[in-house]
């Protein structure tokens, strides 16, 4: 097991939609987390300014409060000058006008909100040492600020929201096609946490964007939010969803091969789109995923009583009992990538981690102590995989095999 000595304490901020207050309150956008369990291998980074998409207005592709969508792009350079990787930006969903009314407020639903400037760090990363097979490419971060994956169509005027999901991706790909995209000779779509489920839900529509002779992969990060029964027995990400599809009108902009035989709040999830994908892709997830441990699997509104409040923060604290539970969510996890990863052109890396998010953190993209399954770092594993190097599917014992996991550890019950 990795030591359970917090090298890394202080407290990082996940742009994931974590920290869920049910009710009349809306999903937070951040969760904040106390400590990982490996010293951090930290970047420095390249700071990369934001740009708004001043054409997206004429389009209807707008922030959830009419403000213009942007990204943040960081030119490539040398071998990688007509490759790009289009990052989208990660950071939950507004399921009802009240949440959305609370995101509209922030960066994650206005461009007045948001930093002027990322860094970029782990596959964003503009150094060999740090992301040796992407370092030089062109690398953008589509910002997040639609609340619904980039596939809302449409708005509620009487609160001033503007559903735009899907306008806001397609004024993001018409900008940087123009900006040189559409010379590209490569082409590799990530995200991570909802911007993982945004890549699976357009990852077909990037590659439709390029000649056919363009080699364009999807990567997915965090992203495999699973369909399942949470530990009262109810399905908390099924209605989460549901609500994300009614309120946004997202079933239109919805993979068709899947929306053709399922109901469109299932297509929501990306166990059955993968399915579907023509597109090469790669699923990088760990096998207990703190979000859906904390959000879908042990909601606080499903453990009244708090049973599950300490293994919720820190899975040092969690039971027999409960380690049963989530060895079944695991399995889950493995059933609904078994019939994917079957498919030569798709790769995988599934480690038995507590933790979220791995290929935009320099600790576990990229660094000495990164997490390595068959000796392999994720960036190694994902590169292979991209330049068709050589096998790259990889699934992790049980927890606790694996001492090279970052587990993340959080302050206090969410």
């Amino acid at each position: 097991m990795a030591s359970s000595s917090w090298a890394l304490a202080l407290v990082l901020a996940l742009s994931v939609g974590a920290s869920v207050a049910r009710g009349s309150e809306p999903w937070r956008n951040e969760t904040q987390v106390y400590a990982t369990t490996a010293s951090s291998g930290g970047s420095n980074g390249v700071f990369v300014g934001l740009t708004l998409i001043q054409s997206a207005a004429a389009k209807g592709a707008l922030c959830l409060d009419g403000s213009l969508p942007g990204y943040h792009l960081h030119r490539g350079f040398g071998s990688g000058a007509n490759s790009w990787l289009v990052n989208l930006e990660g950071g939950g969903w507004c399921n009802d006008v009240s949440s959305c009314v609370f995101c509209k407020g922030s960066r994650r639903g206005s461009s007045n909100h948001m930093e002027r400037q990322l860094r970029f760090t782990g596959i964003m990363s503009n150094r060999p040492e740090e992301n040796p097979d992407f370092y030089n490419w062109n690398r953008v971060k589509v910002r997040y600020c639609d609340g619904g994956s980039f596939t809302g169509d449409g708005s509620d005027a009487a609160a001033g929201l503007y559903f735009r999901g899907q306008r806001i991706w397609q004024a993001a790909m018409d900008d940087l096609m123009a900006q040189g995209m559409r010379h590209a000779n490569q082409a590799l779509l990530s995200g991570c946490s909802a911007g993982g489920v945004s890549t699976i839900l357009h990852c077909d529509e990037f590659h439709g964007l390029f000649p056919s002779n363009t080699r364009v992969k999807c990567l997915a990060d965090a992203g495999m939010f699973l369909d399942t029964v949470d530990v009262s027995g109810r399905r908390e990400m099924r209605s989460f969803f549901n609500g994300i599809v009614r309120l946004q009108g997202s079933g239109r902009s919805l993979p068709r091969s899947c929306t053709s035989r399922m109901d469109k709040t299932s297509c929501f999830f990306p166990q059955n789109v993968l399915p579907t994908i023509q597109t090469p892709t790669f699923v990088l997830n760990t096998a207990y995923d703190v979000w859906q441990l904390q959000q879908s699997v042990a909601p606080r509104t499903a453990d009244p009583q708090g049973l599950w409040s300490k293994c919720r923060t820190n899975h040092a604290f969690c039971n027999s009992n409960q380690l049963q539970f989530l060895q079944g969510f695991r399995n889950q996890m493995l059933d609904a990538v078994r019939g994917f990863s079957a498919s030569r052109q798709n790769g995988l890396f599934i480690n038995s981690c507590f933790a979220h998010c791995q290929s935009e953190r320099q600790d576990t993209w990229y660094a000495n102590n990164s997490p390595r399954l068959g000796n392999k770092k994720i960036a190694d594993a994902v590169g292979d995989w991209f330049f068709e190097r050589g096998d790259a599917k990889y699934t992790d014992c049980p927890y606790p095999c694996d001492g090279t996991c970052h587990h993340l550890v959080f302050r206090g019950d969410h």
